[in-house]
């Protein structure tokens, strides 16, 4: 899986957030408790959802890095990372509508918090929510536990707030950035950790094109497609998608939901 650097809005992304970070810590709530299996496990003082119904329901999950689709062999995988962000997510929820797809958004909590409208979208419209951290700090993989633990944790409070109660089923670090931590934090919380295959590379912003035939070469390596619908004009990524949805369902593929 590649590892990504991004820094521009996701520096601006995590500045604004030191004020979430520091906060979260000062109301810490609860203890919890994730370590590799056969490990010692650490503990953190974090904030995460309240020890509702919701939580009492909370059924761990694998804590391997998730690839496979749930319909088999030629089911797809398409996730979007970064948003929710007004200009662009009702542009890709209208995009998948007319195609009738289903896909993974990789929200990032201050963007949850932050429009929590699109989020429910997101939600009635059928697709599924995971967990991008509060910040998307590509570099977590360097940070303490107890870092990691706020990260993750204060994001899956954020998006489930901002859906009305709907929980992340997943968790993708930034730029790839897993721990075995991390991932056994996650999936603790159900939160099954989430990779890629094809990366559509629409970050860059390299042309239509040449994001079309990425997906196009790419997509036998493995079914979870990497799309954005924040950090930037993602005007390449909607006239990608509207090549590509169709495309790869006229190949044979259905579209599907990354195993849990």
């Amino acid at each position: 899986m590649a590892r990504h650097r991004r820094m521009g809005w996701h520096s601006r992304v995590l500045a604004a957030a030191l004020g979430v970070t520091a906060a979260a810590v000062a109301a810490s709530m609860w203890t919890v408790q994730a370590a590799p299996a056969g490990a010692a496990k650490p503990q953190a003082r974090v904030s995460a959802p309240g020890a509702g119904a919701g939580d009492r329901t909370v059924t761990k999950v694998a804590a391997e890095i998730a690839h496979a689709s749930d319909r088999g062999p030629q089911g797809v995988n398409i996730t979007i990372d970064d948003g929710p962000d007004p200009a662009w997510t009702p542009q890709v929820l209208q995009l998948l509508a007319d195609n009738h797809v289903k896909a993974t958004f990789c929200m990032v909590g201050t963007q949850a918090k932050a429009y929590p409208d699109l989020v429910k979208d997101v939600v009635a419209a059928g697709h599924r929510l995971c967990d991008h951290t509060v910040s998307h700090d590509t570099t977590m993989d360097t940070k303490s536990e107890a870092y990691q633990s706020q990260q993750i944790l204060d994001a899956e409070r954020m998006i489930t707030e901002a859906s009305g109660g709907v929980r992340p089923q997943y968790y993708r670090a930034p730029g790839g950035a897993f721990t075995p931590y991390s991932r056994h934090l996650a999936a603790s919380r159900g939160m099954r950790p989430l990779g890629w295959n094809v990366d559509s590379k629409d970050f860059e912003r390299p042309g239509v094109d040449t994001m079309v035939a990425t997906v196009q070469r790419e997509i036998t390596e493995g079914p979870t497609v990497l799309f954005h619908d924040a950090g930037g004009d993602r005007s390449q990524t909607v006239a990608a998608l509207r090549e590509v949805l169709p495309w790869l369902r006229e190949q044979g593929y259905s579209f599907g939901f990354p195993v849990r």
